[in-house]
């Protein structure tokens, strides 16, 4: 009991230091980690077998953690270094893509395709985000397409603002279409063992319902807006546009960083047929993007965001506090009392749930604690896990949109904006994003419902 109760409170300060955002967020994960070891491992459970099985560092060196060989792989409990492994390698290959110029490149192509048009900008960068973000770091798509929207609209003479929050909130919902889109699925897919082609042919199907109701959303929200904005050239002003080639710093890191990016693309949606695991991919993408680098493989390596990194690490040992404390299955049965066996009436609640919490709080976290208890949901209510997972990724991934502080690329995005003199409030991001969070899960539920009920 005492175990619990710590196992709790330490979960809660964790939560509490990570909004308060008045401590590095990796710090206080590790922190909390480290305390779980030893006060509710060490002093409470004095079980030198709780802290092996959470650090779980045997499982990287079995077979089963780089090739599946038609069976899913079991991460186990604990740290789940298979999703920490594919972020590195994924972080890498990011870095080599923007240094060789790809991504300013690709958003430069596109307006230039659209004549440098605002509207047709405005839905193309919201279907771009939408999916770069399906491969890509939501932060590292906002972080481009927020830099080049706002260098364009200074050229055409619009306000960046509508654009970025339709930028931003794509990205989040294409990042929900697959296992590699956003971190919570990424420790979905690695715990459950599902593959890319799972979450393409069911959060995928949903995000890209969801998608052509959401870009004509955006367009009725701005419309208005977006049709005031004039370009210079047609007052009869010269207008210099930027040239596309001049994003490229080096045309054969700019190849090869493409061919890198086709090859991870093709291994991820293959990974189910070929056996090749996610640790697989993010290690071998991350040796290639090096080696192609050559002499500048030590910047890119000096790049990676290795606070995020740690941060994942701090959180799953926080996590296995809880699981192995018997809390998530307190919690799972809890809410199958609520659901009173009602397969439909949980998953609802595990989809707005997630939603509601990941509006506020990071839906990194929220996430890896949930997948324990779907899981002791799915044995003690005999619901489907399958089922239970898509709510969930679509919860968390989506309720993420609805604040600014939701998800990590909703911070990026105001904070690019901010920077370059667009300050963006609360008040107008959530005007705009909460109804469209809505929106998408309403039809995410819908979709469970038909496909599945």
């Amino acid at each position: 009991m005492a175990a619990q109760i710590l196992a709790v409170g330490i979960f809660l300060l964790m939560f509490v230091l990570i909004v308060m955002d008045k401590i590095e967020r990796h710090i206080v994960t590790l922190l909390c980690g480290s305390a779980t070891f030893i006060f509710v491992f060490g002093l409470c459970m004095r079980s030198m077998n709780a802290i092996t099985e959470t650090l779980n560092l045997r499982n990287i060196f079995t077979v089963g953690f780089w090739y599946e060989a038609g069976q899913s792989a079991e991460n186990g409990s604990g740290i789940n270094w298979a999703t920490i492994i594919f972020i590195a390698g994924m972080m890498i290959m990011v870095e080599g893509m923007a240094r060789a110029g790809f991504f300013r490149w690709l958003c430069l192509a596109i307006a230039k395709a659209v004549n440098y048009q605002v509207v047709p900008i405005f839905v193309t960068f919201m279907i771009m985000s939408g999916i770069l973000a399906m491969f890509i770091d939501s932060i590292t798509v906002i972080l481009f397409l927020a830099a080049v929207t706002i260098e364009l609209a200074r050229v055409l003479k619009f306000n960046p603002v509508p654009v970025i929050l339709a930028e931003v909130f794509c990205a989040n919902l294409g990042g929900s279409a697959t296992m590699c889109g956003d971190p919570p699925n990424i420790i979905i897919g690695t715990s459950l063992g599902y593959s890319f082609g799972d979450f393409i042919s069911n959060t995928g199907v949903m995000a890209g319902i969801s998608m052509i109701f959401i870009v004509i959303y955006f367009y009725f929200c701005f419309r208005g807006e977006l049709r005031k904005s004039t370009v210079a050239a047609s007052n009869g002003e010269k207008v210099s546009y930027p040239d596309p080639k001049d994003a490229i710093t080096n045309k054969k890191d700019f190849v090869l960083s493409c061919i890198i990016f086709l090859c991870a693309v093709v291994m991820l949606v293959t990974h189910a047929q070929t056996g090749l695991t996610v640790a697989f991919i993010g290690t071998f993408i991350g040796i290639i993007t090096l080696l192609a680098a050559g002499k500048d493989a030590l910047t890119l390596i000096k790049k990676v965001d290795y606070k995020t990194l740690l941060f994942f690490i701090g959180l799953f040992m926080v996590v296995g506090g809880l699981e192995l404390t018997g809390i998530l299955e307190v919690i799972a049965s809890f809410i199958g009392k609520i659901s009173n066996g009602n397969v439909l009436l949980m998953v609802a609640i595990i989809m707005f749930l997630s939603a509601f919490a990941s509006a506020f709080v990071d839906n990194i976290p929220f996430a890896a604690t949930m997948i324990p208890v779907i899981q002791s949901l799915a044995i003690t209510e005999n619901a489907s896990l399958d089922i239970l997972a898509w709510a969930l990724s679509m919860g968390t991934d989506v309720g993420g949109s609805a604040t600014p502080i939701g998800a990590s690329a909703n911070v990026v995005g105001t904070s690019v904006a901010a920077k370059e003199g667009y300050p963006i409030g609360w008040g107008q991001y959530c005007k705009t994003a909460v109804p469209a969070t809505l929106i998408v899960l309403v039809i995410s539920m819908v979709c469970i419902v038909v496909r599945y009920f």
